[in-house]
């Protein structure tokens, strides 16, 4: 087993850090027989990938060579080098580069070690709640939560991994591409810059096996609707300014959404592919009105081994970790690193499940989730993802 090495985002209010509940580094060595390319919107006439001009020019303009980059050259992370403005985001995709074990291997983050209590007297924080122990989502997922899946990444510290939501795009009723995850996901705050190599595996682990039963396993198994790259990103100004690895008040701005394009070419949409999406409720009733939430995620601290889906379910209470922040949604959860990111879910406006919030942070020992809440910020990146791919 490779070393654990330091957990990505954590999160601080006043002196009492917060861990987001997230993302777990494993090796950031590339396959060696991985032969890469570059994503396309639209797939070559073959079906293959092409290298679209405007991502070489994008590339060239921020001092990168291609080749260079299809041959190592994502792994350099200085600091000069290292890409972090809103419209900076760029992702050639590194076909096979996501194989079943560099997945597997992403997945064993460390736990996070922060006071549970944090936030407390800070704003409107209502009581600790309860720890709620997660249950297992049944399988197969594609049948039970389809719009669920887990985002890879590379960062600094190798290879880590997340949990995301297909949700609806209004441009494109019945075909979105588009996918909700936490912004420390993407993004590394106002100490870093955007991540790389960012795939989206929707309904990975079909069949919730072990870790021990995908041993060996093909790429179908774990990923039997495909690999998709995030061909844009978008997080709030707040995450970028001031979250970050030791520290920041971005936690209450932690979202992102992602425009995605499947590794090989495909006419289809990636709705069409796994059948469902949810529709994301921006500024929602207020927390206490909310009669409850339930969080989805593939958790891989222990006990977890992250290959299989887990949800919670409780009604929520609040989370104020400054009082000119949004305040956050907060639930009793046993769920650890390797959630953060996943949907949050109640009812929305028409009656109907609707994505409310997503996993941000979490205490050391765990017994708690937070999320935030969407207003007008959220709304904004939504739509601009939206519109870009009109």
């Amino acid at each position: 087993m490779r070393p654990n090495r330091p957990v990505t985002a954590i999160l601080c209010a006043a002196t009492l850090a917060l861990t987001a509940a997230a993302c777990g580094p494993g090796d950031g060595e590339a396959g060696g027989d991985a032969k890469p390319t570059v994503a396309a919107s639209l797939p070559s006439q073959d079906g293959g990938i092409t290298i679209p001009d405007q991502l070489k020019d994008k590339l060239k303009e921020h001092g990168f060579d291609m080749e260079k980059w299809k041959g190592g050259e994502w792994k350099n992370w200085k600091r000069e080098d290292w890409l972090r403005e809103a419209g900076d985001y760029i992702n050639p995709v590194i076909e096979g580069l996501w194989d079943p074990d560099r997945m597997r291997d992403a997945e064993q983050p460390q736990r996070p070690s922060v006071d549970p209590d944090a936030g407390k007297d800070q704003g409107v924080t209502d009581p600790t709640p309860v720890p709620v122990t997660a249950k297992v989502a049944n399988p197969p997922y594609h049948t039970n939560i389809p719009a669920s899946g887990k985002v890879f990444f590379d960062g600094p510290e190798g290879s880590m991994v997340c949990s995301a939501t297909v949700v609806k795009d209004p441009a494109h009723p019945g075909k979105s591409n588009m996918v909700w995850t936490a912004g420390h996901c993407v993004h590394a705050g106002k100490a870093g810059g955007w991540y790389r190599n960012i795939a989206f595996v929707p309904s990975y682990n079909n069949a919730g096996k072990t870790a021990a039963q995908l041993k060996g396993a093909p790429r179908e198994q774990v990923a039997p609707y495909g690999v998709w790259w995030s061909d844009w990103a978008q997080t709030s100004d707040q995450w970028i300014a001031s979250g970050g690895p030791t520290g920041g008040a971005g936690a209450p701005y932690d979202f992102a959404v992602l425009h995605v394009a499947p590794e090989k070419g495909s006419t289809k949409s990636l709705e069409e592919t796994v059948g469902s999406a949810l529709p994301v409720e921006f500024g929602a009733q207020s927390v206490p009105k909310v009669a409850s939430i339930t969080a989805t995620g593939y958790p891989a601290a222990a006990p977890f081994d992250g290959q299989r889906a887990f949800q919670c379910t409780d009604k929520p209470g609040r989370l104020s970790l400054n009082a000119n922040d949004p305040v956050m949604y907060r639930i009793g959860c046993t769920m650890t690193g390797g959630s953060s990111g996943g949907g949050w879910v109640a009812a929305g406006a028409d009656g109907k499940p609707a994505l409310v919030s997503n996993t941000s942070i979490g205490p050391a020992k765990a017994g708690w989730l937070a999320g935030p809440r969407l207003g007008p910020e959220a709304k904004g990146i939504f739509d601009a993802v939206s519109r870009k791919f009109k």
